[in-house]
Formats: structure tokens, sequence, C-alpha cells
């Protein structure tokens, strides 16, 4: 049977084959990379620096030194209160400045909603400078300590994803009927209250996509935590480049140490799939 005499439906069922014979290949290709991480994770150096894998074989051995060659699990435990912290603080800044975007009307609303989204076209590395004689001026003027302190990434990475989540949740809040708030009030409700009781709930798709968004964002970050960190607040990608700036030789270790830095990224992309597509895809069709 040629191509041209196929059935509508024979060809569409054959372009449906041929997408998804492209979908597997393109995800074949995507996950390759981290399939040979993981494997390369459970040999040792010279079995890396042979090629000769045994995978009758595998060790957890570079696992267990790793956290000796260097101090990985203060990389580790620095990334996670970075990164819940600032996810946390731009999350709950943005669930409030997005909300007042999406229900009030004041003068000069749609203007700073454009600068809001605006601040995301200038390149994050020109603030690099000023943000590093800042944290200067702060300490010596004020005293208060910024540079290299848990506190002063927080405030780093929550200025920066802010701009972008009180986006999202201004177009998730607009998906919401207002007639569920003036249900509330009528009932009782103050405004704050329809807010905390009625809106934040049906919301919480767009606040845990907030939430998972910068927490990714944050994790994966190297540029800022490099220049504005030099030991209390280093956090994982530091940690990686100790490796392969100090300990390349130790390449067992390093391939575990992007495994572990990896899990939680990878938890936390699947246990929150489902919140984190409906969340940033609510307002797609109103605002």
């Amino acid at each position: 049977m040629t191509a041209l005499t196929l059935t509508p439906r024979a060809r569409r069922r054959l372009a449906d084959r041929a997408l998804d014979a492209l979908t597997w290949l393109v995800l074949a290709v995507m996950l390759a990379p981290v399939a040979w991480l993981l494997i390369s994770s459970l040999q040792n150096d010279g079995e890396l620096a042979t090629g000769a894998y045994d995978l009758l074989h595998p060790t957890l051995n570079a696992f267990r030194d790793m956290w000796q060659t260097v101090d990985f699990s203060k990389y580790f435990v620095n990334s996670l209160i970075i990164c819940t912290g600032a996810a946390l603080a731009a999350t709950a800044f943005a669930s409030s400045a997005g909300y007042a975007l999406a229900r009030f009307r004041f003068r000069g609303a749609r203007p700073f909603g454009v600068a809001v989204i605006g601040t995301q076209l200038i390149p994050g590395s020109m603030f690099l400078l000023p943000l590093f004689m800042g944290f200067i001026w702060l300490k010596q003027t004020v005293g208060l300590a910024l540079y290299d302190t848990h506190l002063g990434m927080v405030i780093v990475y929550t200025a920066f994803f802010t701009p972008l989540a009180i986006w999202l949740m201004r177009s998730f809040f607009l998906a919401i009927p207002r007639e569920l708030e003036d249900a509330a009030m009528v009932d009782g409700c103050t405004g704050f209250g329809a807010f905390w009781r009625i809106v934040l709930p049906n919301a919480a798709p767009g606040l845990v996509a907030c939430f998972v968004y910068a927490f990714l964002f944050a994790w994966d970050e190297l540029l800022f935590v490099a220049s504005l960190t030099q030991d209390t607040a280093e956090t994982i990608p530091i940690g990686i480049r100790s490796f392969i700036g100090n300990y390349q030789q130790y390449t067992a270790q390093l391939m575990a140490a992007g495994v572990v830095s990896t899990l939680p990224v990878l938890i936390a992309f699947f246990a929150t799939q489902r919140w984190l597509v409906k969340g940033l895809t609510a307002g797609a069709v109103k605002g």
C-alpha cells in the first residue's frame, strides 16, 4: 500500500507513531547523560580512567568517600537552607503582590506590572558588582553582615525570582473567579479572610509552581554564590567546582557528587509535577 492510497485514519495513525518514535528518541538523548552519570558514580576511578566499566559489580565507595574528600554535607545543608528560604520568601511576596495586581485597580497598576516583568530583560550579571559593593557598604556603615551569610544569599535569590513569581501568580489569580471571594465576604469574611481561606487554597498549584521554580533556580545558581560567599554560605555548585578544580583525579567521587546534587531536584520536580504544570499553565487563557 503506497502513501497515496492510505486512508486519512491510517495517515493519522502513522503520524502519531512517528511522533511517538521522535518523542522516545529525544527522551533517550536527554536521559543518556543522566544514566551515564549514575553508572559512573557506581564505578571506581581506575575503571573510569580505562573505560572498562564493571556493570555487574557496582560499588558505593565513591558516595562514601565523597563526603570526606570535600565537606559536601556543608554545601548540601547550605543549599537546603538558602534555596528553601528564598523559595518561601519569593512565593510569599508574589502571592500578595500578584493578588493586588489581579484584583485591585489603582493608578499606575499597569505600568507597575510591566516594570515588574521588564526587570527580567536585564542580565542578572549586571547586578553582581553593585550587590557586592552594597554588601560591603552595609557591613562597614550599618554593621549588617550579608556577605557570606545565609541571609544575604536568601535576599539575593528572593529579589531575582520575585518579579517573575509575581507575574505568574497574577495570571493565576486572574483565572480564579471573583465570585468565590464575594460569596465568602457575604458569609462574613473580611477581605483578608477571603484571600486566606478561599483564594490561597484555590491558588495552591500556582504557589507550588512558584516555590519549586524558585527552589530549582537557586539550587543551580553559581555566579552569585561564588562571588558573594567565601566559606560559611557556599552551596552545592561551589562544592562541585571544588571537586573539578582541586580533586579532578577523583572522577568517581565527582560523579557521585553530581548524583547527590541532582536527587533533590528530581524528587522536588516529580513530587510536584502535576501542580507545577497546572500552575505554570493556569493563566494561559486569561490575563
